[in-house]
């Protein structure tokens, strides 16, 4: 069903078409004048109509970054596209076009309000992530299945739905079976659903909902379980002990050891091999726990550091207030004093007096500043040592794990060459394993080069992995030290250099307000 009027042509969005249709429908009369005088910001727009432009692709929104309403309802789209920047769209209309899929949503995490009224949709899908959506309008489309229903459940907040027009809705049940798969439904077609239907569409299908809220229960406990996985995992990842609880960093240094694979079909290898997973194993458990006790550690000091920094930069406030009191009690006098006092000598050497004790309070004020900008200087010299004694005792002791881990390594590679040299020799012999794969001994043991070269290269592989993933984790280690550091000083610079300013700024403002005190007329 083509939407192209006459013999117009189709139409893209573009800048002049967005500008000329925010001046249409902003503000009018005097107010429209400035704002087209003054050029409109699109980062201003909030709802915007495209509406009946004949428009083929979505395009160009990308500047509507704080749009909340937007229409784009009969025109001749095809494709949902370019709406990824309108995070804050709450309602989006795309009825009447020619779209056959729907897709581009995943970043309208605030819609509520979507239509897709007469399009060509065959599928309800791609919406996962619109969590807030409300009222869905897909009437007028090519809906065939009862699956659409089942992914409605889980929009949780959807009240109002349309679906008239789809041979979904020719069904003689279709309404018993919408209310039956979406019981918090209230509007079915632009009618509501009483409470009636809805008992009764319960109970008639009440065996297939119950299998659907098992699949929907079971399919709850497995997402629970990845995201706890997935908790877990970022756990370890802050730790720099990821993956090492268990055999997956053995496991990995086999991954792309094509010789070692291949060497493990050779007498007496497989239950070598087996006790190296299992002692390798075992040093990687190790060296989770202590990492996960590590960032325990460091988080603890991190806690104690801020605490010491805030009870600091408290107490020393607390000594600046009790002065400001004692200043502005001085200024609330003078106020005083000007309304009751006639003579203007002696209103004179009040302001003189009371000027020397505001220059007196910036004194004070700054003093107090030096004072804690050498007391909080002390803390974070304490706490960076601490941060370096932290990072030295990650290292040293991840390196003596790492260490027995590459001695292992060593002593499993002279066993494998032992074996691989003494499987050589009885190759020689004519005396064949039959347990051994021919094309593993065709390829490996041709003559004594190639199995060293193979033993070699299996060898060279596992310590490339032990030594990358020590780096990794000493890398992480000073980064996390150093930036820590970076951080404690650049946030105390900040501070002082924003203390100093309200310091300069409260001074200024008491000044001010004697400078602008109107003395009474000499008499």
């Amino acid at each position: 069903m083509s939407r192209l009027y006459g013999s117009i042509e189709p139409s893209v969005i573009d800048e002049d078409m967005l500008q000329k249709a925010i001046e249409e429908q902003g503000p009018k009369d005097e107010a429209g004048r400035i704002a087209k005088a003054e050029g409109i910001d699109f980062k201003d727009v909030l709802s915007l109509r495209l509406d009946f432009r004949n428009i083929l692709k979505i395009d160009n929104l990308w500047q509507l970054i704080n749009l909340t309403k937007l229409q784009l309802d009969n025109n001749i789209i095809e494709k949902m596209e370019g709406l990824d920047m309108l995070v804050n769209l709450v309602w989006l209309d795309l009825s009447f076009n020619n779209i056959e899929i729907i897709e581009g949503l995943d970043s309208l995490v605030n819609l509520e309000d979507l239509s897709l009224y007469s399009n060509r949709i065959s599928q309800i899908e791609n919406m996962t992530a619109l969590k807030k959506l409300q009222v869905l309008s897909l009437g007028n489309n090519n809906l065939t299945s009862l699956n659409g229903l089942v992914y409605l459940r889980s929009f949780k907040d959807l009240r109002t739905l349309s679906l008239a027009g789809n041979p979904i809705s020719e069904n003689e049940d279709y309404k018993m079976l919408v209310a039956a798969h979406l019981p918090d439904l209230v509007y079915l077609d632009f009618r509501m659903l009483d409470e009636t239907t809805k008992e009764i569409a319960a109970e008639k299908y009440q065996d297939s909902i119950d299998d659907i809220k098992r699949n929907e229960r079971m399919l709850q406990i497995k997402l629970e379980k990845e995201l706890e996985k997935k908790r877990e995992l970022e756990a370890h990842k802050v730790a720099f002990v990821e993956y090492l609880n268990g055999s997956f960093f053995f496991e990995s240094m086999y991954t792309e050891d094509v010789e070692g694979r291949r060497l493990a079909f050779m007498p007496g290898v497989a239950d070598m091999l087996e006790d190296y997973k299992t002692t390798c194993t075992k040093i990687c458990q190790s060296i989770f726990e202590f990492g996960i006790n590590h960032h325990e550690k460091r988080e603890a000091e991190i806690m104690i550091f801020n605490e010491c920094l805030q009870e600091a930069i408290d107490e020393n406030q607390q000594l600046g207030v009790q002065k400001i009191r004692k200043i502005e009690e001085k200024t609330n006098e003078l106020f005083i004093e000007v309304q009751t006092i006639s003579d203007n000598e002696i209103l004179v050497a009040k302001i003189e007096q009371y000027n020397i004790d505001v220059a007196q309070m910036k004194e004070m004020l700054m003093t107090l500043e030096i004072q804690l900008v050498d007391q909080l200087e002390d803390i974070i010299k304490e706490f960076e040592r601490n941060v370096s004694d932290l990072a030295v005792t990650f290292i040293e002791i991840v390196q003596g794990y790492m260490a027995q881990i590459r001695d292992l390594e060593n002593q499993h590679n002279e066993k494998l060459l032992e074996i691989a040299i003494h499987t050589l020799e009885k190759i020689g012999k004519g005396v064949v394993d039959e347990d051994m794969p021919d094309d593993v001994r065709i390829m490996l043991f041709v003559d004594k080069d190639t199995v060293i070269n193979a033993v070699g290269a299996s060898h060279d592989i596992h310590l490339l992995k032990i030594d990358n993933r020590e780096d990794e984790m000493l890398t992480k280690i000073n980064s996390w030290a150093s930036n820590l550091i970076e951080k404690g000083q650049k946030d105390e610079l900040e501070r002082n250099r924003k203390r100093v300013r309200e310091i300069d700024a409260y001074i200024d403002h008491l000044i001010e307000d004697v400078e602008d005190l109107e003395l009474p007329e000499p008499m």
